[in-house]
């Protein structure tokens, strides 16, 4: 049976059999066409094709420019063809069989400027802190001063958004300038606060006592059934408050500040296992998302540091 026949006798399968809709089999015929015209162009079939075959394939399509995924959506079509072709009895083995799929490169994380979050953080303190004639009520007012306090937490401790809102009251020990953290896994770390995030947390907690939602287990109490603040309700605030000051919605949510905190606090110097221990990751390759702000790092330490930097600078102003 020619390459053409068992091309048409597999995608008939996948259309009796697994009910393939007609999208999927033109996708797969494509695909597989590519598949059967190199093969073609060696003087191979599907019943002849060897691993070196598929492995030359894949370096083809990459050097066609095709992303990582489309890379891996071919070799996956390749890969039930022949054992399609194996449970046929058309071949004994699958040449696919030691190759692997493409590696899909991790997206780097959107972030926000250090000026935007500076917009984002002063704009809710303001609002905070404003004197509204007629006056707002408590509710209003409490939760004005909610959103700065998550603001400036999360922040200046890169929590995740289920983190920081079921921080319970007892995670701020006294003045000790650090929060008790329970993260993925149960497990516990400590991480530092600042001065200014302790004092928005003390004024949240004043203004939700006033407004009748007194100091109990949480440290950001709601009448949600949870008990406390929900990440749906932060990001909800969050967002509206982008918009205020002329930010995309779709650009800020909790956890695009807490890549902020990360990102920033690695281009002024901080070490990416330091980082690691902050955010609570497991691994460091979950922290090294974050390598590009590094090598942004490195370039400009070379070029503002390195003796040869100098000397060109020198060079240049006396051309």
């Amino acid at each position: 049976m020619g390459a053409a026949s068992l091309l048409e006798a597999y995608l008939e399968t996948l259309a009796v059999e697994r009910g393939a809709a007609a999208a999927t089999l033109d996708a797969y015929g494509r695909d597989l066409g590519e598949w059967v015209a190199h093969l073609a162009r060696s003087g191979r079939d599907p019943a002849t094709a060897r691993a070196e075959d598929v492995a030359e394939h894949m370096a083809a399509l990459a050097a066609r420019g095709f992303e990582a995924s489309t890379q891996a959506r071919h070799l996956s079509a390749i890969r039930q063809f022949h054992r399609f072709l194996y449970a046929e009895g058309v071949r004994g083995d699958d040449p696919t069989g030691t190759i692997d799929a493409p590696k899909k490169r991790r997206p780097l994380p959107r972030i926000l400027s250090e000026e935007e979050v500076d917009r984002l953080i002063e704009t809710a303190r303001r609002e905070a802190e404003a004197q509204t004639d007629p006056p707002r009520s408590p509710a209003e007012a409490a939760r004005a001063r909610r959103l700065y306090a998550l603001l400036e937490t999360v922040y200046a401790t890169g929590l995740r958004v289920s983190e920081l809102v079921s921080l319970p009251a007892s995670a701020v020990r006294g003045e000790a300038p650090f929060l008790m953290v329970r993260g993925k896994g149960d497990k516990e770390r400590l991480v530092p606060l600042s001065e200014r995030a302790r004092a928005a947390m003390a004024a949240h907690l004043k203004a939700s006592a006033a407004a009748g939602r007194g100091v109990g287990k949480w440290l950001f109490p709601s009448w949600s059934e949870s008990g406390h603040t929900t990440r749906q309700a932060f990001a909800r605030d969050l967002k509206a408050l982008a918009i205020r000051i002329g930010l995309p919605a779709t650009a800020v949510s909790p956890h695009v500040l807490r890549h902020a905190f990360a990102s920033h606090i690695l281009a002024h110097g901080a070490d990416l296992r330091v980082v690691q221990q902050l955010l609570g990751h497991a691994d460091i390759s979950t922290t090294q998302i974050y390598t590009h702000v590094l090598d942004e790092r490195l370039v400009e330490l070379v070029e503002t540091r390195h003796p040869m930097a100098a000397r060109a600078r020198e060079d240049g102003g006396s051309a």
